[in-house]
């Protein structure tokens, strides 16, 4: 059976792509939870993924002797291997798309990433509002991610970004997270789009498993001393 490697559900938004996209489209997989204790080379959590990975991150995706890292090389390792499952939009150009804008995620939105780093169990409109205010780099990874969603829901009609479920709507999912969290101001249509990500079952199951970790790591939080 195929085995994931994630780290702690509340905050590894990276974690959370391939997992949601595994549940959601019916992958059966081993869950192997590595808890982010530090990112340093003694840690338990690097101690743990030494054998697994040589970058030493989640998440890891191992297929018997092979393991496949970083979620963009995931998905296309799942999507090779369980072609039944149609987790890339099935027209060439509508592929296409989809693969750009999740490398574009993969690789931007530094701004968003930086200043809003996901927070699954927090809620957090007061610092959201501060950053809304002072970091422009935030206000324009929204209005970029507000003019993609738009247009990709008015050419696919809906209800998710390319019609159906595809890898792209798991890739997006820890920034509808993001968005949330910190409640950063959207269109009501992308707020219903959000909403329908949060409905899926996939992302359900994440979330509960992110609320019931209860596992507050500092450095994972520095704009708090508590939860």
């Amino acid at each position: 059976m195929l085995k994931l490697f994630v780290g702690n559900k509340n905050y590894s938004s990276w974690s959370m792509r391939p997992w949601v996209l595994m549940t959601q489209a019916g992958i059966a997989f081993e869950e192997a939870y590595v808890r982010f204790d530090a990112f340093t080379p003694g840690s338990a959590f690097k101690q743990t993924l030494a054998g697994v990975t040589p970058v030493g991150k989640v998440p890891v995706l191992q297929d018997g002797t092979l393991a496949v890292w970083d979620t963009l090389a995931i998905a296309e390792y799942l999507a090779e291997s369980f072609p039944d499952k149609a987790l890339w939009p099935a027209d060439k150009a509508a592929r296409a798309h989809a693969r750009s804008i999740c490398a574009e995620m993969h690789s931007g939105f530094g701004g968003l990433r930086s200043q809003c780093p996901m927070n699954i169990e927090a809620h957090l409109p007061e610092r959201g509002a501060l950053v809304w205010r002072d970091q422009p780099a935030v206000r324009a990874d929204v209005q970029r991610l507000v003019d993609m969603w738009s247009g990709l829901l008015q050419a696919h009609g809906g209800p998710l970004l390319f019609g159906a479920f595809t890898v792209a709507d798991a890739y997006f999912a820890p920034v509808v997270m993001r968005l949330k969290t910190y409640g950063l101001p959207v269109p009501p249509h992308i707020s219903a789009y959000m909403e329908r990500v949060c409905q899926l079952p996939g992302v359900q199951a994440w979330v509960r498993g992110a609320l019931a970790e209860q596992d507050f790591l500092d450095f994972e939080e520095p704009y708090r001393l508590q939860r």
